[in-house]
């Protein structure tokens, strides 16, 4: 009786560990990832208009309120205060809707979206671009409907187009930066809450320590200081000068060193903080 020669069975393969991903994935791949991840993104906000609330209706209800409720005790004239106010309005705008996605990333994880992510083929640092990508679309949108509601109110700007895109631009940058720190927070807490109740203590300070609403002329001295350092307010005082004409280059720099100093910390940050969770 002849004895078969028994060989085990190779062992099957072992995926690959989460955080080489991007290291096994070419550049060429990692663009269509993001391609398809960013029309995800816009699908799921087709699926749910109701989220394009805040990017649609805020512009009007902050030049609303702030034009005809605080426009003539603040300036004087609710006319100037169009002039002043609503240049600085892109740059808070752009906060604003920055930090609402560190929510949303917080949702993707709690609803296990994230788990189904983790067993695809795809860059880590895909999934958070393609938010970024997604977010930049809202946050045209509403920067449309800003300058446009503006223009209907009577806002008039008195430079040109080329400088009108540029404020926009500036502000887009600004918003986009802060968008990393957004993310982070929506990674580091537990809940979409608690990523909601710390992003608000960011930006309140921000926007209200800011030249955005009101000169800094009368405040004490401690806010002044805490003014001068504000990023909001170099973007705010950019745009205005870019849309009414005034100087440009010290504001514009602050406000570029800030954007770039900000993704540069916090960008790896995020990307870390993800493939550890993934």
């Amino acid at each position: 009786m002849s004895t078969a020669t028994l060989t085990p069975a190779p062992a099957p393969a072992r995926p690959a560990a989460a955080g080489g991903a991007d290291q096994r994935i070419g550049l060429r791949s990692t663009f269509r990832h993001i391609g398809a991840l960013t029309r995800r993104n816009l699908m799921r906000i087709k699926a749910d208009p109701e989220s394009m609330f805040d990017a649609v209706l805020m512009p009007i209800i902050f030049t609303v309120l702030f034009v005809y409720v605080f426009g003539g005790a603040i300036s004087g004239d609710q006319d100037s205060y169009k002039q002043y106010m609503i240049p600085g309005l892109l740059g808070q705008t752009g906060i604003t809707l920055a930090m609402a996605v560190g929510t949303g990333l917080n949702s993707d994880f709690q609803t296990g979206v994230m788990d189904r992510f983790r067993t695809l083929p795809i860059g880590r640092s895909a999934v958070l671009v393609s938010k970024i990508v997604a977010e930049t679309c809202r946050a045209l949108l509403s920067f449309t409907i800003l300058i446009v509601f503006a223009l209907i109110l009577g806002f008039e700007v008195k430079t040109g187009p080329l400088e009108l895109l540029a404020a926009v631009g500036l502000s887009l940058l600004f918003g986009m930066s802060m968008v990393w720190i957004s993310m982070l927070l929506g990674m580091a807490l537990r809940s979409a809450q608690a990523v909601q109740g710390v992003a608000m203590l960011v930006i309140m300070p921000l926007q209200f320590g800011s030249s955005i609403f009101a000169p800094t002329d009368s405040m004490p001295g401690w806010l002044q200081s805490f003014t001068d350092y504000n990023p909001l307010s170099a973007l705010a005082d950019a745009c205005r000068n870019l849309l009414n004409g005034g100087p440009l280059t010290h504001s514009v720099l602050i406000v570029v060193g800030w954007s770039v100093g900000v993704t540069a910390i916090f960008a790896p940050l995020a990307v870390a903080r993800f493939r550890k969770r993934t």
